[in-house]
């Protein structure tokens, strides 16, 4: 029988290593940390540009499966890889994208019909703005069913059903 070079197991290893987080089609469990940032995953950020490759795996070798055209727009980190990031979208798209086209600010997507912003955390507040379906607004704060947002000039709170962007039981301070 022959022997392994050190360097084929290490191949063999990292091979492996990418397989199984290609393979991996939902989220990590809550509390685990990013290999890479020491940060939770999964966890949401923003995309840094109005143009981000979203590739079948963590290289510039792979393929470009989809493109993103809306800076902004939240994902949600659910792996590393060196300086890769898996990302999911609203939609469950899933895919790699370079770090550097992520940032740690939080925005979140208005999904369903029109959502009516609130002056305060109750849905007898009074109405600040009306928001289409898609419309991205920046998180500002989270307490128990509702979120502060901001859209544009206009601040106020949501139900944190209203959107796509926060977890269920996150608080944002």
């Amino acid at each position: 029988m022959r022997e392994r070079s050190p360097a084929a197991i290490g191949g063999c290893l990292l091979l492996a290593l990418l397989l199984l987080l290609g393979a991996r089609g939902h989220a990590p469990a809550a509390g685990d940390l990013g290999s890479e940032t020491n940060l939770p995953i999964p966890r949401f950020v923003s995309l840094r540009s109005d143009l981000v490759n979203l590739r079948t795996g963590p290289g510039t070798m792979y393929p470009i499966d989809w493109v993103f055209v809306r800076r902004d727009l939240p994902v949600e980190v659910i792996a590393e890889f060196d300086v890769w990031r898996k990302i999911r979208d609203w939609q469950g798209t899933v895919g790699w994208v370079h770090q550097s086209m992520l940032d740690g600010r939080r925005t979140v997507r208005i999904s369903g019909s029109e959502r009516a912003l609130h002056r305060e955390p109750n849905e007898d507040a009074a109405v600040v703005a009306r928001l289409a379906p898609g419309v991205i607004g920046r998180l500002l704060e989270c307490t128990d069913s509702w979120c502060r947002i901001e859209v544009d000039s206009n601040r106020g709170w949501l139900k944190r059903d209203e959107f796509w962007g926060v977890y269920p039981d996150e608080k944002i301070n």
